[in-house]
């Protein structure tokens, strides 16, 4: 629906000094899911599944991101 004055959403924030943006694929199942790895441990926190590249714009537009994600397997 087209909205005249509609308000532009605000960005997710995360913290780009301790956390690197990333997406995890399955090597079986072929199964994404886009999230942030920490730099310190490297553990890897989920924040969606990654069914399209529409998908991975989505996850680009709410937090901002700009430049290449990673693909970890």
């Amino acid at each position: 629906m087209f909205h005249l004055f509609h308000k532009e959403k605000p960005h997710e924030t995360y913290d780009a000094e301790n956390l690197t943006p990333a997406v995890r694929s399955s090597i079986c199942t072929g199964e994404k899911t886009a999230g942030f790895v920490e730099k310190s441990g490297g553990r890897f926190r989920e924040v969606m599944l990654v069914r399209s590249e529409e998908d991975l714009q989505k996850f680009r537009e709410m937090y901002g991101i700009e430049g290449e994600i990673k693909t970890i397997y």
